[in-house]
């Protein structure tokens, strides 16, 4: 039997375990090398194996720096709902053998990593007490920011195809 490249694989997860999308599959592989280099940086040691806390406090590092206050609703998108979930995507790859793991692993190690509102949706929501941007009543709305730049009339004319 031919091992399967890793795109077949997730084609092949996809197909038979319609849980999750298969972009999560492509992220949770990125997430684990960004949390491998993560590793490396803070330990600078050779290469070793990732625990699963590691593995989750890299992905939910890892979201928060390529989606930002969008990661919670990204990972509905795709079927994550929990640290569960990730553990389910890490074990359907090691089953495809796309990713290896030791006899300690399982999947009770993604159980209660943390909450996703406290860590994807909290980090952006102000400080109580914090101050709102808002303007306020009665302040002209977008003074602040916005302007209006006066123009000349030969500028108008050229811009909208007029003669001169």
């Amino acid at each position: 039997m031919q091992k399967l490249n890793f795109a077949e694989a997730v084609d092949e997860i996809v197909r038979g375990d319609g849980r999750y999308d298969r972009d999560a599959y492509y992220f949770v592989r990125e997430g684990l090398d960004f949390t491998i280099k993560m590793l490396k940086k803070d330990t600078r040691g050779a290469g070793r194996h990732v625990s699963g806390q590691e593995l989750l406090d890299g992905l939910r590092r890892y979201a928060l720096d390529q989606f930002g206050p969008m990661s919670k609703t990204v990972f509905g998108y795709w079927g994550i709902k929990q640290c569960e979930d990730f553990g389910e995507i890490v074990f359907q790859m090691v089953d495809k053998g796309i990713l290896g793991k030791t006899e300690q692993d399982t999947r009770e190690d993604f159980k209660g990593g943390y909450d996703f509102d406290e860590a994807f949706v909290k980090p952006y929501q102000p400080a109580p007490g914090a101050r709102s941007r808002r303007p306020a009543k009665g302040a002209a709305a977008g003074t602040d920011r916005y302007h209006s730049v006066p123009t000349r009339s030969s500028d108008t004319r050229k811009l909208s195809g007029g003669a001169n």
